[in-house]
């Protein structure tokens, strides 16, 4: 592995030196290497200065385009060229399911058949950057040693060079792309004019592309195929110049052609009703287009599916669209969601079942689109020995892909007695950081075959729900120990006390860890009623671990009979001895129904309502002190009130009356209007009442709420 001084102590400034013969350093290193191993791309990475981050310096064989989304790569990106460096040895991917599997970033952007190397550029002193080349899908599946040492020694050269070049203070700059220039015409061929007389004679299109997908020349044919002139395609994309043509999954096929080298085709319809054929042939240099009239199609029943849309499963705007979307999913049930609303119908499944790892066995964590809720009971607390598509999925980490029904009880003959209905299915292993977390089973209405690129997209959108599924367990594991943890702090029931009628509720925010530091309490004090609520600023654990020691204390400074002013004094000293640079706000009050009043301290927590026996309701105005945590010589003091029997307190924290856009003293009136406009009930009604009307009960909330309501009996 690769320490932190590699990098720090290097210098690696991206930049770009020239050889003494003045041609880019990084490009004739970068060609020189592509030729010996006969890869048809590739690209160098230097190492920023001062910065754990990789960036391409130079890219060769295909636009750059191409590789956009890794311009930079953080060392600790899950790609191979941060891989290489982070391990200090060559990766080697052997094509598109491999991709899938190990790359899933890589492979939901660039689904085709390519076989990929990248190497550190390194020395046993720092590290410089890294390389990266490309084979088209029919390379082998296993790196030739020849090509192996070709590889090791070209970057072991340039590691030479860019650590003489950093001690001699000469930088190594970014060089453009590299794009291999057309080749010469070779001898006894057609000179250029005749070639292009032989073309225009031809009765179908034939155009040429650059590696950009740009018209460089269009016979006659092409033009009147396409209905767009010849003048107006020269120089552009077709899917640009061809409105009709403007369609990712044509785009598409134009990539898959030059990342995988191979011949690829499609179908499109010109409106209104002529169906055209389109071959994309690929070499090194750009590629050829053969233009025809699909005739065989154009006879088939139109209303039926688009045959150029089959040759993809997802378009590349719907992969990046589910990559965002795994990425904000918070819990297993979102993931679940996510699956069953975005992925299912993009790649036609009709039903799914998400199944999680445990203690070697499978456990359901949800399904859809069953109408038995039964059907996938068989399938929880199976042992991961047992033999199941799910389990030999996981356990082999390679998917499962089955056409039909009678493909899989070929295999798996105890399916018959558990049929769930379904004609085809997609067993994905879901397996991050090198884990099994389990498979993901899409099932499909009729049967369908599964050719490559379907496989590799699913493969790979695989290798993101499982991120995700990572993600979403240790979110879940972390809110049930928070939630367990602050039911444990706040007062499981309130204590019945003379007097005094008392009802609380308390709502997590929404947002984040949905745990917070809100609190409150009701607790007896020599012969009276003491009650506090408070508000430790944070949503996390440490603001709930705090608010249970503020809350301890508390009680524990009214039991040794402290007045209201001196709890208060006492709580702030302990919170700033306690160093935990968090504040709080407080509200503390002590009843004494018989003479009918109650003494309140307060530290910059939101005032109080009272609401009086005929209805009446105001805001008390308390003297106040600083917030808990900031002045370890802040004093406060305490206000008396008087308190008829059958008057109502509400204390509440900022979540209750606090929502966007709404301004905070309007809020604080709409709750005293909804406390005084309330008809006589118990509390607990009261209180249901309060939270529901100020909308707290929302399902999005950005705090906590909390609110404790106390009312006055005359004495007995």
């Amino acid at each position: 592995m690769v320490a932190v001084s590699d990098w720090r102590g290097s210098v690696q400034a991206p930049a770009g030196r020239t050889s003494r013969a003045g041609r880019p350093l990084l490009s004739l290193t970068l060609a020189s290497l592509m030729e010996e191993v006969h890869a048809h791309s590739g690209a160098v990475y230097l190492l920023a200065s001062g910065e754990p981050v990789l960036e391409m310096a130079v890219m060769a064989g295909m636009p750059r385009a191409f590789a956009a989304p890794w311009e930079r790569v953080g060392l600790n990106a899950p790609i191979p060229v941060a891989e290489a460096v982070r391990e200090r040895r060559l990766v080697w991917v052997g094509g598109a399911e491999e991709m899938a599997r190990r790359f899933p970033r890589i492979a939901v952007v660039l689904p085709y058949p390519f076989a990929l190397a990248a190497l550190p550029v390194a020395t046993a002193r720092a590290v410089h950057g890294a390389v990266f080349v490309t084979w088209p899908g029919s390379h082998p599946a296993e790196l030739a040693d020849r090509e192996r040492d070709h590889l090791t020694a070209a970057c072991d050269r340039l590691a030479l060079r860019l650590e003489r070049a950093a001690a001699e203070h000469r930088p190594v700059r970014p060089e453009p792309e590299l794009l291999t220039p057309s080749a010469a015409p070779a001898p006894g061929t057609l000179g250029t004019a005749e070639a292009a007389r032989m073309v225009a004679r031809l009765p179908y299109g034939l155009c040429a592309l650059d590696l950009y997908g740009r018209v460089g020349y269009a016979n006659p044919a092409t033009a009147e195929l396409l209905g767009v002139p010849v003048s107006a395609l020269l120089g552009t994309q077709l899917w640009a110049s061809v409105p009709w043509l403007n369609d990712p999954v044509y785009e598409d096929r134009y990539r898959a052609a030059l990342i995988g080298q191979h011949m690829t085709s499609f179908v499109a319809l010109r409106p209104p009703g002529d169906w055209l054929s389109f071959r994309f042939h690929p070499s090194t240099t750009g590629l050829s287009v053969r233009i025809s009239r699909a005739r065989a199609v154009a006879r088939m029943n139109r209303s039926g599916p688009r045959p150029g849309d089959a040759s993809r499963l997802v378009t590349m705007s719907q992969v990046l669209n589910l990559a965002g979307a795994l990425t904000q999913a918070a819990g297993v049930q979102d993931v679940l969601r996510l699956v069953a609303d975005e992925i299912a119908p993009a790649v036609g499944s009709r039903a799914l079942i998400l199944l999680g790892s445990r203690a070697g066995r499978l456990h359901v964590l949800g399904h859809r689109g069953y109408a038995d809720t039964h059907v996938a009971e068989h399938l929880d607390g199976l042992s991961l020995s047992a033999r199941s598509p799910c389990t030999t999925a996981l356990n082999s980490g390679v998917p499962a892909f089955f056409d039909s029904r009678a493909q899989l009880e070929h295999l798996y003959p105890s399916r018959k007695a558990t049929s769930d209905g379904m004609a085809a299915w997609a067993f994905l292993p879901l397996i991050a950081s090198g884990r099994p977390l389990g498979t993901c089973v899409l099932a499909y209405a009729e049967p369908r075959t599964f050719p490559t690129d379907e496989r590799a997209v699913l493969t790979s959108l695989s290798g993101l729900v499982a991120q995700a599924l990572e993600r979403a367990l240790r979110y879940d594991t972390k809110l049930r120990l928070a939630h367990g943890l602050q039911a444990a702090l706040l007062p499981h029931t309130l204590p019945s006390l003379p007097s005094v009628e008392a009802a609380a509720r308390y709502l997590p925010a929404t947002q984040g860890m949905e745990i917070g530091g809100d609190f409150y309490d009701l607790m007896p004090s020599h012969g009276l009623a003491a009650a506090v609520i408070g508000d430790v600023q944070g949503h996390n654990v440490t603001a709930a671990a705090l608010m249970g020691q503020v809350r301890t204390a508390v009680r524990a400074y009214t039991t040794v009979g402290q007045p209201p002013e001196e709890v208060m004094r006492s709580t702030n000293r302990l919170l700033i001895d306690l160093g935990a640079d968090l504040f709080a706000s407080c509200l503390y009050l002590r009843l004494d129904p018989a003479r009918q009043v109650a003494v309140m301290a307060r530290a910059g927590h939101p005032p109080p309502l009272l609401r009086r026996p005929d209805g009446r309701v105001r805001v008390l105005d308390l003297a106040g002190g600083p917030l808990l945590g900031i002045d370890a010589d802040a004093t406060y003091q305490a206000t008396e009130v008087p308190l008829l029997p059958g008057s109502v307190l509400a204390l509440y924290t900022d979540g209750l009356i606090e929502s966007p856009g709404v301004d905070i003293e309007d809020a604080l009136a709409g709750l005293g209007r909804r406390l005084g406009e309330a008809p006589e009930q118990p509390l607990d009604e009261l209180a249901d009442r309060l939270v529901r009307q100020s909308g707290a009960l929302a399902q999005q909330r950005p705090d906590d709420v909390a609110l404790l309501l106390l009312r006055t009996r005359a004495p007995v």
